[in-house]
């Protein structure tokens, strides 16, 4: 089946590409810019990347704007959709929702309403688990945002690996945290996926920091070769 990707640059989007990649013809991305950092509904931290990662894929990618206003931006998400039918005649939309009901339900309604299937191919799955797969599966993934008391801010910057894995398992159990970021704590960019081309290097950045909040903000960044094992080239 022809679908379009919700793609955020962040992990989950990135890992429900690489799922579907598996079964389906994934035709384009769809990203939607807020000006909102607090939206309800999409991913903002270095969300201007999605246009390198998208180039590092080689797929298309399909941007729309919103303001980032609750429930209209619901919108401005439709008409996103609605180009991606009409311009890669897809047939059906995949997100990355997890754990997020708020997300999930509204994105199910917009398929709904213009007759498209919609595919979550991480839903309810174990967090941990999937933190592990991508891990596993050669994803570099950067912490880009933290919003939550149990998040210092030497967070920031820091790739996910297994130590990070088990610190997160840790706040998990002591914070009730959600290890895959869905109830806010946590935003990622990948910068390196078993699909990319090539990979992305943070040429420059800048940290800032406030109570119990976060962002990693990426200023530059460029496209670099990979290594023959898919690997940085150096």
């Amino acid at each position: 089946m022809k679908v379009g990707i919700l793609f955020s640059g962040g992990k989950d989007s990135c890992y429900a590409l690489l799922k579907a990649k598996e079964k389906e013809d994934v035709r384009c991305l769809i990203t939607i810019v807020s000006e909102n950092m607090e939206s309800y509904m999409f991913h903002t931290p270095n969300i201007w990347l999605a246009s390198l990662q998208a180039e590092a894929i080689g797929l298309p990618l399909i941007l729309e704007k919103t303001e980032g206003r609750k429930e209209k931006e619901l919108e401005d998400l439709k008409k996103a959709v609605e180009r991606a039918h009409q311009e890669f005649e897809i047939q059906g939309i995949v997100t990355g929702a997890i754990q997020s009901v708020y997300q999930a339900t509204r994105i199910q309604r917009i398929c709904g309403e213009l007759e498209l299937w919609c595919y979550n191919p991480l839903w309810l799955h174990d967090p941990l688990k999937l933190l592990k797969e991508m891990v596993e599966k050669g994803f570099v993934t950067l912490i880009s945002g933290v919003f939550a008391e149990a998040f210092a801010a030497n967070w920031l910057g820091r790739i996910i690996d297994k130590k990070v894995i088990e610190e997160l398992e840790h706040l998990q159990k002591r914070y009730r945290i959600s290890p895959s970021g869905e109830g806010g704590e946590i935003e990622t960019t990948v910068l390196d996926a078993p699909f990319f081309k090539k990979r992305i290097e943070i040429l420059d950045y800048e940290i800032k920091k406030g109570n119990y909040s976060g962002l990693f903000f990426i200023k530059k960044a460029e496209l670099r070769e990979k290594g023959r094992d898919g690997g940085k080239k150096e």
